[in-house]
């Protein structure tokens, strides 16, 4: 007989929203793979529970390697409790390969429902919430993390990111570009702890704010693109986006073609555009030759 794989909720903040069964599974789990072992003494001493299973850590570092054995002992009958520092597990945190792994094999996976950052903050945001999608962590570098958000310029669902609190004001900076400064947002501050904040507003307001230095665990949820035709979407501001693909390293015509498509444009329209717009400012640099010419020929 196979064992189980339970993934277990552990509090976003504040200790008391753990579910009562996770107390009950960390006492009868035969193994606990904690992406931190110590944190996971910290709950197991606030929940006084005695876990008699073997404890292993299992974090991003080790995930890979980790696996196997642990399928492993799952196939062999063990109950194996999986938990993370906050929330729940595989939810931007290690946990998708040992499901993976363990559905392969036919092994049963259940859940101890727990507190979500996701679903918390965008329950507080004030924003839509009937339809959302969750994008995790953006790139760190700055012009693949605008390339990510351009991805999803034009999705009308609310957008939920998780951020770390010295790269938000960046962040922020880049979707107030991509999605346009008056895009409706709020930033979700240590969530159920004791210094909870949420700050909602434009994102070019929420961009300047956060300059200032924000700290704690952050979530981010934007307001989806709001319902528009293609006639609504004039060259400046398709120029703008290609130019914004462009700068985050697509070629020109790769480019073009992706906010065609964004746009419900024929490739010719933006194409146009974006021939007309390099045309114009050629002509603006030709004008302010000549005129620095004359300019010095008066000096003269």
């Amino acid at each position: 007989m196979t064992g189980t794989l339970v993934l277990a909720g552990t509090p976003i903040g504040e200790i008391a929203d753990a579910p009562p069964r996770l107390a009950t599974e960390l006492a009868a789990a035969d193994v606990i793979a904690a992406e931190d072992t110590r944190r996971l003494r910290r709950l197991t001493q606030a929940l006084e529970v005695t876990p008699a299973g073997r404890i292993v850590s299992y974090f991003e570092g080790n995930e890979a390697a980790r696996t196997p054995e642990l399928a492993d002992a799952l196939a062999g009958g063990a109950r194996v409790l999986l938990v993370t520092d906050a929330g729940m597990p595989s939810v931007s945190d290690p946990g998708y390969r040992l499901v993976a792994a363990a559905v392969e094999r036919g092994i049963k996976v259940t859940a101890v429902p727990g507190p979500s950052a996701v679903l918390t903050a965008l329950a507080l945001s004030g924003l839509p919430v009937d339809r959302f999608c969750f994008e995790g962590f953006l790139p760190r570098k700055a012009g693949e993390r605008r390339s990510r958000l351009s991805e999803v310029e034009g999705e009308r669902r609310t957008l939920v990111y998780f951020e770390a609190p010295h790269r938000l004001d960046d962040t922020l900076a880049a979707m107030a570009e991509v999605f346009g400064a008056d895009r409706r947002a709020a930033v979700c501050r240590e969530l159920t702890k004791t210094y909870e904040e949420v700050k909602r507003g434009p994102l070019g307001e929420l961009a300047a704010w956060a300059a200032e230095g924000v700290r704690g665990e952050i979530t981010i949820v934007v307001e989806g693109a709001p319902q528009s035709g293609p006639a609504e979407i004039d060259a400046a501001e398709l120029v703008r986006r290609v130019r914004i693909r462009e700068e985050a390293g697509e070629r020109r015509k790769e480019a073009i073609a992706a906010v065609a498509a964004e746009a419900g444009l024929p490739k010719r329209e933006v194409f146009d555009a974006v021939v007309a717009a390099k045309n114009a400012e050629k002509n603006a640099e030709k004008d302010a030759g000549k005129e620095a010419e004359k300019g010095a020929g008066k000096g003269a």
